[in-house]
């Protein structure tokens, strides 16, 4: 069942929205060589203390995993897609880090994530991230009243698909709101015109995934989190929480500065 938004309880996800952006944000400025993911998610922690929120990830155990999330961010870093439980690994130069965190402010809850290069980057990691950020561009684009989740998805796998980027099968965005995970799910490709009609009200978590290698094969690291390329390549992922509204896609997570 999809629950539709007051125009209040949007403006409530947006405080819990910005909270994140500040996440992301106090994150990616602490990521060098030689930091750790543990250092980088209580980064994370710090902030949303600062702020009175609560992480979402903290905890959260699906149906898939072995044990509950034990960190506020998800770090995947180089093949790793998404789900990356922080360790004490410290970044080298060059590295592909993907950043994914979520906040609860006030009961309702915010969603993000952003891909960057520690240190010096590769061309081929720059065209990567950047065509990830296109995808999250044309989808939010798409989220206008009137069409539907698969225009959304439809935008997303042209892009990645022009590319030549591989997309993991099964794994893409979501409904948002009192709960991180809500109706309906939002994959990242699909058939333009087809699936739930998009309405006032509506807030979706929207997350292009993609696979440097150009092929969908992914398996779960021995940890039972991280998703993990088949073939070793590097993976992008990015996310925005958008609400629709009768005057077009609204963007609640919004990073005002990355310096």
């Amino acid at each position: 069942m999809v629950e539709l938004k007051t125009d209040t309880s949007i403006d409530a996800m947006y405080e819990a929205g910005q909270v994140v952006g500040r996440a992301l944000t106090a994150v990616r400025n602490a990521a060098d060589v030689g930091v750790s993911l543990l250092e980088l998610d209580e980064v994370a922690r710090g902030v949303l203390r600062g702020a009175g929120a609560s992480s979402p990830f903290l905890g959260y155990r699906p149906s898939f995993a072995p044990v509950p999330f034990p960190a506020v961010i998800c770090a995947s870093v180089n093949d790793a897609i998404v789900h990356g439980i922080p360790t004490g690994y410290r970044l080298r130069d060059g590295d592909l880090v993907s950043i994914d965190c979520g906040a609860e402010l006030g009961g309702w809850v915010g969603d993000s994530a952003t891909s960057f290069v520690v240190g010096e980057p590769r061309p081929a990691d720059v065209r990567l991230i950047e065509t990830a950020e296109r995808a999250l561009a044309a989808a939010i684009e798409a989220a206008v009243v009137g069409n539907r989740i698969g225009d959304i998805a439809h935008a997303i796998g042209t892009v990645c698909r022009t590319a030549g980027y591989g997309i993991p099968d099964g794994f893409g965005g979501h409904g948002i709101g009192r709960r991180m995970h809500e109706d309906p799910g939002v994959p990242n490709e699909g058939r333009p015109g087809r699936g739930l009609p998009l309405r006032h009200g509506m807030a979706l978590a929207i997350e292009p995934m993609l696979i440097a290698g150009g092929r969908d094969g992914y398996h779960a690291a021995a940890d039972g989190w991280t998703l993990r390329t088949n073939d070793g390549s590097r993976a992008a992922h990015v996310e925005h929480t958008v609400a629709i509204t009768d005057s077009g896609p609204r963007i609640l997570t919004e990073r005002k500065s990355e310096n």
